[in-house]
């Protein structure tokens, strides 16, 4: 296997021409539709938008992925399919999808179109990686980020199909039962109509000194005076269990897996992605460039630089996640 590939975030197409001039192998971005996991307002492209990116990613010998990652609703398959249909008719380099019908649809409709499979499809194992390869064909699945090096280097060992993994940004559970709360507060679903903890949904408001986020009807922390306080993310609250605050399903914390190329590198990985469709041109530039510049140096045998990211992680904590899984 040859170095790593870099599959790095774009939200809008600034965000995909900083990606590209950065360092990006591949960008990944959606449609600007519920059919993409990052639907959100003021993000994501029109199919003229993906027209253009091609073709300013492809003069520069770069891939675009198109993420059709949200489960279609039923008796609305429509969006989902055209969405298919739209990325193999614009030339994209592969579409990134998680939901089976979907799978069988442009596997059947679109046999030299490329298949990757979604994180949200949370393959973790080597049966169910076997299955989707076997399937549909599908040539690279991006693996859940509950997942430790070892185990990712016994599945590669048995499966015939490339691995992706994520390597920095924000530690979104997605298809876990996290989602399904999110829904359940607001009425969206992230797996669906690709909206967590919606906009529409946050309010602040002072609660005497302190100040409280909630989202619909709930509330998702309470920070105390001067305290910075962040995005209400159903997944990162702080809540109230037996009389004591805490961050029950995760600390608002930053994945930064780049001291771990050469096990990822052993291990068998063949991409390591970047997550932030949702993040401004300075985060993409400025975490593409220290990626490919890592990657350029582990590649050459190089000392690997450690660059200051400090700025760009969420909460101002970095961690490596379930790969070292250093909480058990």
């Amino acid at each position: 296997m040859d170095g790593f590939e870099l599959i790095c975030p774009a939200g809008t197409p600034a965000a995909l021409r900083t990606a590209v001039d950065a360092g990006a192998d591949a960008v990944y971005l959606g449609f600007r539709d519920e059919t993409n996991a990052r639907n959100f307002p003021g993000l994501n492209f029109t199919r003229a938008d993906v027209a253009e990116a091609v073709a300013y990613a492809h003069a520069r010998k770069v891939q675009v992925f198109v993420a059709i990652n949200t489960y279609p609703q039923a008796g609305g398959l429509g969006p989902w399919q055209r969405a298919v249909d739209d990325a193999a008719r614009l030339k994209v380099d592969a579409v990134i999808l998680a939901d089976l019908g979907l799978l069988d649809y442009a596997a059947r409709r679109h046999p030299d179109l490329r298949l990757h499979l979604s994180v949200q499809a949370s393959a973790a194992n080597v049966d169910a990686i076997r299955l989707y390869r076997e399937a549909f064909g599908v040539r690279r699945v991006v693996l859940p980020r509950v997942l430790t090096v070892p185990e990712i280097a016994r599945l590669n060992a048995q499966v015939d199909v490339e691995t992706e993994v994520f390597v920095f940004g924000g530690l979104c559970p997605m298809a876990e039962g996290r989602c399904s709360l999110s829904s359940y507060a607001t009425g969206l679903s992230p797996n669906k109509q690709g909206v967590c903890s919606p906009a529409s949904h946050v309010r602040y408001e002072p609660r005497g000194a302190a100040l409280a986020s909630t989202l619909g009807d709930f509330t998702i922390n309470v920070f105390a005076e001067g305290e910075p306080a962040g995005y209400p993310t159903l997944c990162k609250g702080r809540f109230v269990a037996r009389d004591t605050p805490a961050y029950l399903f995760e600390e608002p914390t930053s994945l930064n897996a780049m001291d771990l190329l050469p096990e990822l590198k052993a291990a068998g990985v063949r991409a390591l992605k970047i997550e932030g469709r949702q993040r401004g041109k300075a985060y993409i530039g400025a975490v593409v460039r220290a990626y490919r510049e890592a990657l350029d140096a582990f590649a050459a045998g190089r000392p690997v630089p450690r660059p200051d990211l400090q700025a760009m992680v969420e909460g101002g904590t970095q961690t490596t996640g379930a790969y070292k899984r250093a909480w058990r």
